[in-house]
């Protein structure tokens, strides 16, 4: 695995902190334990990213998406007019090409 050191980071931790991951490092397979902390650095970051991107978090959140999926509310006034104006849009640009 080749990194490029461009930037540094400090962390203070106590002896037995250090000596269990030490042990994981070793245990893994890693060369080193700088290469260790980076890539469960990497991997955990990657992992908060990815769940944060999730729209649907939460089994509430997917019973809702599911019930207006399966049960959408009647068209308003206003949909009715944004429906019709973009259907006009649409044969408008259709014409010009």
């Amino acid at each position: 695995m080749s990194v490029t050191i461009n930037d540094r980071i400090d962390v203070r931790i106590s002896k037995q902190q250090k000596e269990l991951i030490k042990h994981a490092s070793v245990l893994r397979g890693f060369k080193n334990l700088t290469e260790f902390v980076i890539y469960c650095i990497n991997t955990e970051a990657n992992k908060i990213i990815k769940e944060n991107e999730t729209v649907l978090k939460t089994l509430e959140d997917k019973k809702i998406f599911v019930d207006a999926i399966l049960n959408p509310p009647k068209a308003n006034d206003k949909l009715k007019r944004a429906q019709a104006n973009h259907s006009k849009l649409i044969r408008k640009n259709e014409f010009k090409n």
